[in-house]
């Protein structure tokens, strides 16, 4: 399937920016592309059903009220939530750890007590913990992963203390790949009674996700990720969790009464989506999520460790390379960060685009990690199911390009200074 993608036709992007010159678009990690479908049914909604929603007692509004919660539901099924009540939308993952935090961190958790935090983290799932340690005097216990970039159970097990309260881990890292054993996880911090948050922003696009099987008690993710529209993302919170916790946002749908001197908030999940929501948005993740399950995981999955496999494969015959994350291809989703001696990965990225080929360079939100590696900046392909074994070829010859053009301009350089 790699060699000649039947599902790259699905996405219309490869299409027209193909159409002149090559599109090779390694950075899935970022933003995976949205097919046909997802496209369609945002303007099918758009055009034939844009209407508020849960306020008209007209036949518009109630059809959009439909569509939106329909999307709910197909996104319950998708995480095996027990109920509806468990899946609130937000803006992405970065808004949904912030409401744990803002919400449960704030009410819930006190002075002294602990939270256990990889340095592998994106900020989205660092920062919010950072805020509660400033604000109420939260401790962070960080994290370190091994040689191969994995999470050791080990580790983690060392690190629990009387006073460790909350866990948030991703379940696979945007830098490394690493997929993370939160299963394991999940079952080691129920058995110490500590809440478990999962960042599933990397995992959505490439592994099932079973939240009752994890045993997490939230999870989020971003619908971008998996070629929905932006702005658009899932909290999955444990409905016994969400009903204590305090809205953070106030006002419009998030209410049931209203008087001068109180209010009564409305019932799980809107209780937590105030306002007027991103519509159009959960219409296409429920159209994206039903691409994925149309195609399936194990086609994702198949396809991916064959690209993997080639990636590994090509880069490591590249002399002055390295390569970040697990050496085991299962143990990896995908995603390859690598950078190469004497090349700065935004120069790279550079003369790669001038060929067409897509990558991301940077520290990938993601600095206490590359602080940890003693770089200040990797390379990062990554891959989803439009990508194919032409691409991988693609990225090489670029690699081999650039460090030509670049290697002879830093010759040329200190040619000159020494005729200085």
């Amino acid at each position: 399937m790699t060699k000649n993608n039947k599902y790259k036709k699905d996405f219309p992007i490869f299409a027209k920016r193909g159409s002149k010159k090559p599109f090779v678009y390694l950075d899935s990690a970022a933003m995976a592309h949205s097919p046909r479908g997802v496209i369609d049914a945002v303007a099918e909604h758009l055009q034939n059903f844009r209407s508020n929603v849960h306020r008209g007692v007209y036949a518009l509004s109630e059809e959009a009220t439909e569509a939106y919660e329909n999307a709910r539901e197909i996104v319950r099924k998708f995480l095996n939530a027990r109920s509806a009540q468990e899946i609130i939308f937000t803006r992405n993952t970065t808004e949904a750890i912030n409401l744990i935090a803002s919400s449960f961190g704030r009410n819930f958790l006190r002075e002294g007590d602990r939270i256990l935090v990889s340095r592998a983290e994106h900020h989205s799932n660092f920062l919010p913990w950072t805020m509660l340690r400033n604000e109420k005097g939260i401790l962070l216990d960080i994290i370190d992963v091994d040689e191969n970039g994995e999470l050791q159970i080990s580790s983690i097990e060392r690190a629990i203390t009387p006073r460790t309260k909350l866990a948030a881990f991703s379940c696979v890292s945007n830098v490394l790949g690493a997929i993370n054993p939160v299963k394991e996880l999940g079952k080691l911090f129920r058995e110490h009674g500590i809440i478990f948050v999962v960042d599933a922003a990397q995992a959505a696009p490439h592994v099932p996700i079973d939240v009752q099987e994890i045993g997490c008690d939230f999870l989020a993710f971003s619908g971008y990720k998996i070629g929905a529209p932006t702005g658009i993302g899932v909290l999955f919170g444990r409905a016994e969790l969400l009903e204590k916790m305090p809205p953070v946002l106030r006002g419009g749908a998030m209410i049931r009464e209203v008087t001068v001197e109180k209010a009564e908030w409305n019932d799980l999940p809107w209780k937590f989506e105030a306002g007027t929501p991103n519509i159009e948005g959960a219409v296409g993740l429920g159209a994206a999520v039903k691409y994925i399950e149309g195609i399936g995981f194990e086609t994702i999955r198949n396809s991916e460790e064959i690209l993997l496999k080639k990636t590994l494969a090509v880069l490591e015959d590249i002399n002055g390379i390295k390569i970040f994350g697990p050496k085991i291809i299962s143990h990896r989703a995908g995603v390859v960060s690598f950078m190469i001696d004497g090349i700065h990965p935004h120069d790279l990225a550079s003369i790669l685009d001038q060929d067409g080929v897509c990558i991301r360079v940077g520290h990938h939100c993601a600095m206490p990690l590359h602080q940890w590696l003693g770089v200040p900046a990797t390379c990062r392909a990554s891959f989803w199911i439009y990508n194919e074994s032409e691409d991988v070829d693609r990225l090489a010859r670029g690699i081999e390009k650039a460090m030509h053009i670049l290697r002879i301009s830093t010759n040329v350089r200190r040619i000159s200074a020494n005729h200085e």
